[in-house]
């Protein structure tokens, strides 16, 4: 039976904190390249089914690029314009270009991202996970976790590769969490986007004066680049860098807390914490949704997406695919769970990942080794969960746990 069109982007969370909304797991089952009505009447679609992601990211096709058309948003934003003509690119935000010009900016990153380089920083963000872990110690319980651990260890670790004071950190952490929320009213959003912009500029206008031993630093001798594009380049990084991290250890521990069995076995063997990692990172995609736009008329699956067409791809959808996955909607620590999409596919394909992983790892291992009775000091369902970001999460996270002897 077929599933009627949807008219604007399914969010509730009504199948559970941690599964695809069920009017998403519908469509993926009956259509998984569905026409989607956007709120302004544009008629695009979305992309739900493992396979169909997979061959539509690797299609270039698909364009990146928001400069190809009309903005239009899945959901309702307050206040937000009607737009009739496309937006010009935004300098240094390679996420949204296509080859040649992100092929140029992001080689210029990917000598920092390599998996060498960042098996060089382990060392440096367990100490960071230490010495949080030790500061949340200290703490009469209940604390929440993700002001104590979860935003700031990815906050530490990327401001310290890029050069970025981590005393600013009230700056950017409040401005790309306003940025993101998508009930701001647009112009606060835009506001927000803005103030951490010129923030950027000026950081590294000072950095290509007087250059330090930093990613920011290396990116600012690159004289080929502009000013413009080397404030793009820090804010795709910062914001990437920590706002996806710190949800992920958020929403992991608290996954890992509603199903204590899976738990249990990462206490009794931290050999498992590797594969658990990659687990989490299918089971919660917390960076759900990413945009395309048909740059042709191209078949997809069977069907026939016009040009101009804006197109959504869910990844959480996708990661959660009963052909590809079994049990999908059940967390297995056990599952051979890389080939995952959490991190795209194609030449937009994550530059972090690695640092991502390495970081959850160090997460995720020290604080169940060193607080193995911690639990939720509130009742599950009063978890806040972020349905109102771009990036998924728990905008708190209560935790308790029984002291132990010395």
């Amino acid at each position: 039976m077929s599933q009627p069109i949807p008219h604007g982007l399914p969010t509730q969370r009504d199948a559970g904190p941690f599964n695809p909304p069920r009017a998403i797991t519908r469509l993926r089952e009956t259509r998984p390249v569905s026409p989607m009505i956007f709120p302004d009447g544009h008629q695009g679609w979305i992309v739900t089914g493992f396979d169909a992601v997979r061959e539509m990211l690797a299609d270039t096709g698909f364009s990146s690029r928001q400069d190809l058309g009309v903005l239009h948003l899945p959901y309702e934003t307050p206040g937000m314009p009607t737009f009739t003509e496309p937006a010009p690119q935004a300098p240094g935000l390679f996420i949204a270009m296509d080859p040649p010009d992100h092929t140029r900016l992001r080689r210029m990153l990917t000598g920092a991202f390599t998996l060498r380089r960042m098996r060089q920083l382990e060392e440096r963000i367990v100490d960071i996970t230490e010495h949080l872990l030790d500061e949340m110690a200290r703490r009469r319980a209940p604390v929440d976790l993700v002001t104590e651990f979860a935003l700031p260890l990815p906050s530490l670790v990327i401001c310290e590769m890029l050069g970025v004071a981590y005393a600013d950190r009230g700056n950017f952490q409040v401005n790309t969490a306003r940025f993101l929320d998508k009930e701001l009213p647009f112009d606060q959003q835009q506001a927000a986007f803005l103030e951490l912009h010129g923030y950027l500029t000026e950081l590294v206008t000072r950095k290509r004066a007087e250059p330090g031993e930093d990613l920011l630093s290396d990116l600012a001798r690159h004289d080929a680049l502009t000013i413009e594009e080397l404030a793009g380049m820090a804010f795709l990084l910062l914001l990437a860098g920590h706002e996806t991290t710190a949800n992920m250890l958020g929403l992991g521990t608290f996954a890992l807390l509603e199903n204590p069995d899976q738990l249990a076995e990462l206490h009794a063997d931290h050999e498992l914490l590797p594969g658990a990692v990659d687990e989490l990172l299918r089971y919660l995609s917390i960076a759900d949704i990413h945009y395309r736009y048909a740059s042709a008329d191209i078949e997809l699956c069977g069907e026939q997406i016009a040009e101009g067409s804006t197109v959504l791809v869910s990844l959480l959808a996708a990661n959660h695919d009963p052909r590809r996955f079994d049990d999908p909607d059940v967390l297995d620590i056990h599952r051979k769970a890389r080939g995952h999409q959490t991190f795209g596919h194609g030449i937009h394909q994550c530059l972090g990942q690695q640092l991502a992983r390495i970081e959850l790892r160090a997460g995720f291992g020290g604080l169940i080794r060193r607080f193995p009775t911690l639990r939720l000091a509130i009742p599950a369902a009063e978890v806040r969960l972020k349905t109102n970001m771009q990036i998924y999460g728990v905008h708190e996270l209560p935790v308790t746990w029984r002291e132990t002897p010395q």
